[in-house]
Parts: C-alpha cells; structure tokens; sequence
C-alpha cells in the first residue's frame, strides 16, 4: 500500500509521477521470492514498462535481468548496471544498427522474430567473427483475456513467427553458420488474470516441443514472456500481484526437458502499482449535465485511458468531505482527453490534489510532448 507524503506534494509543481520505492522493493523481492521455489526460473524486467533510470538501478540491485524491445532499452539496461548476460533483445523491427550494437555489448540472447532478421543477426554475427544467441519467436495462436490492442499470440498479430511456419523457419536457421538457436521465445499479451490463458500457453509449447524432439532437438531455453496483470481497481488492498500463481501455473503445466531454463519477462506486474501521476486541479466546472474536475496533467501524460480506455483508482489526497461525482479531464485539446468519467471523489475544488493510481507502468514511459508540453518530472518516496 503507497502512502503519500501529501504536505510535501504541496511544494512541488505539478504533474509528476511519484514512485513508492519501498512497494517497487517489496514487490521486486516477492516475484524473487516466488520465483526461486523453482529450478532454473530467471526474470527479465521488461523495461518498456517504465524505463526511469533510478527505478532501473533498483531493479538490477534486485538481481534481474532486462527484457528489451530497442536499442535505446539495451543502452539503459546497460547504463544502470544490467549485465549484458542478462539481457534479451526482442522486437519485430530491429535495425541493423541496434543489432550491430547489441552483439558489440555482447547481450546475452536475441528473440528473433522474422526470418530475414535471422538471417541479419547471423551476417553482422559473421563480420565479427562471431556467434549469436538466438531464439526464435513463436507465435502460438494462443489468445488471451486482455484488451485487443495488447493481444500478441493470434495469427494476426505482427509479432514472431507463426507455430505452423516453425519446422521450415528451423531448417533454414540451421545453415546458418553465425547463430546459435539455443531456445523458443513466446508472448500472449499483456494484463492478463486468468491463470488458464497461461496454462493454454503450455499446452501449445508441449505440443511445439514434443514435434521438435521428434526431429531430435531439445532445446536449453524456453523464455514464456510475460504479461501477468495487476488489480487497477483496488491498489491498496492487492498492491502485490499474485507471482505464486503465476510461477506455479508454469511448474504445473510446463512439461520441461531436464535441466531446460526458463525465462519471464515481467514488466506491469512489477512496477505498475508503485507509480502515481500527481495532479492538481484546476478548475471545478459545472456543465449542464456533468460536473467537471479539470487536472494539470493530460493524455500526454498519462495515455492509457485515452489510447485504451484503461480505468485507473483516482484519489483526492487533500478532500476529506462527502462525495461528489465528476468528470476527470486534462487541459489537452482533445475530446479523448478523459481520465475519468461519472467518478466519485470527495467534494473537490481548485488546488486539490489528486493521485492517479497504478500508473508505473506504461505512464511515465510512454509520456509525449502534444501541444508543446513539458514531460513530467518523476520522484521517488527515498528522495523527498
């Protein structure tokens, strides 16, 4: 559960995101925690959920690894102390410069997603007289209980490399000289609850890899990406996802080979939860059928509800009165600019101040500058 240092908030302009780094901690130490029950489990913290560089300095002193999707993610992996052994690179679009780049800071495994890019590993792998890791991106045909815009398992999705078009993409890789395919790399989607979408995952990858012991080749490493959800609706009472379930999910319905490791990719369900966006009111307005709360902060700080209707808690920190009912909007010259709407707070007037919740992962990240704003300032609780 965050608490906030509201009389220090007061000092400081808004909007900014705020970081409880104890709950990032406590949360960092309980997917350890839950992980370790297991043989040969590793976490890749997949930094396009929150990329801050502070909150990256934790995470590696927590002992995790890195799950990237650009050049620009190996770069701030690296620069806060991730070891380059601990990193995977994956992305359907990567450049040859990000590749060329990442075999030079010698990362540890590349999760290839096309064929052609295979094929653009192992000539760059070559010119340095060297060899790549890689494993091949399958796309299961698997779906999952999320949003649409965040399912990546379905045939139609861009991502990897469709399960039927596997045995060819293999017998292709083989002839190449310069890469090494040491694993299978997959992902269904993002935010997902149910625990059965997991286990659906498994039975696809024991289906993949009895066909491919079949043309006797077991691999070392399985990386099952991640995607596990966090309770938007009641950050205080679950503020720790539920990593037991999730790692017992995989130990019970994974048939793995001896001594195969396995690899997560855990983003959202590790810091969503510690981060606020911290706004003010601006004005209260009374429309003829709704009644307004305009905050500071807008969709360029905050996109999820606008890009995908994404609920977030709303806490007025400064309000103790009977409740009222708003609108939550944003300064920003777009109808689509809504954090909120029909959402009850304590009476709220000018100057409150208002923490939206849960909103570590994929705020702060994916910010943007629209009508030639400033980009939020971040804070942490053990800074202030």
């Amino acid at each position: 559960m965050s608490v906030f240092p509201i009389e220090k908030f007061k000092s400081i302009e808004t909007p900014f995101y705020y970081y409880d780094t104890e709950l990032l901690e406590n949360t960092l130490r309980r997917a350890q925690e839950e992980a370790a029950k297991y043989e040969g489990l590793h976490i890749h913290y997949a930094i396009k959920a929150n990329f801050n560089h502070r909150l990256l300095q934790i995470i590696n002193a927590a002992g995790m690894g890195a799950d990237c999707v650009s050049g620009g993610e190996v770069k701030a992996a690296l620069a806060a102390g991730i070891p380059a052994g601990k990193i995977v690179f994956a992305g359907v679009g990567k450049t040859e410069k990000e590749i060329a780049a990442s075999l030079d800071a010698g990362i540890f495994c590349f999760n290839a997603e096309s064929l052609p890019e295979a094929e653009l590993i192992n000539e760059l792998a070559a010119a340095r007289g060297m060899v790549a890791n890689i494993a091949i991106r399958v796309n299961p045909g698997v779906g999952a209980h999320t949003h649409a815009n965040i399912t990546t398992g379905l045939a139609e999705n861009k991502f990897g490399i469709n399960y039927e078009l596997l045995d060819e993409t293999i017998d292709a890789i083989e002839r190449l000289k310069n890469i090494s395919l040491i694993g299978l790399h997959f992902h269904i989607g993002s935010q997902i609850l149910e625990m059965q979408d997991f286990a659906t995952l498994c039975e696809r990858i024991n289906e993949i890899q009895d066909k491919l012991e079949q043309r006797g080749m077991v691999l070392p490493h399985l990386n099952v990406g991640g995607g596990l959800g966090i309770d938007y609706n009641t950050p205080d009472t679950n503020c720790i996802p539920d990593f037991a379930a999730y790692f017992a999910t995989y130990a019970e319905n994974l048939k793995r080979r001896p001594g195969q490791q396995i690899h997560f990719e855990l983003g959202r369900s590790i810091v969503a939860q510690c981060g606020s966006l911290i706004t003010r009111v601006t004005y209260i307005k009374q429309g003829t059928c709704k009644k307004f709360a305009i905050v500071d902060a807008g969709m360029n700080d905050l996109v999820r509800p606008a890009l995908y209707q994404a609920y977030h808690e709303i806490d007025n920190l400064t309000s103790q009165a009977e409740c009222e009912t708003y609108d939550i909007v944003g300064p920003i010259c777009e109808s689509s600019d809504v954090f909120a709407k029909e959402r009850k707070l304590p009476a709220t007037k000018r100057g409150d101040i208002l923490a939206i919740r849960s909103a570590g992962a994929y705020g702060e990240a994916m910010a943007f500058g629209y009508n030639c704003r400033e980009l939020p300032k971040a804070y942490l609780s053990n800074e202030l």
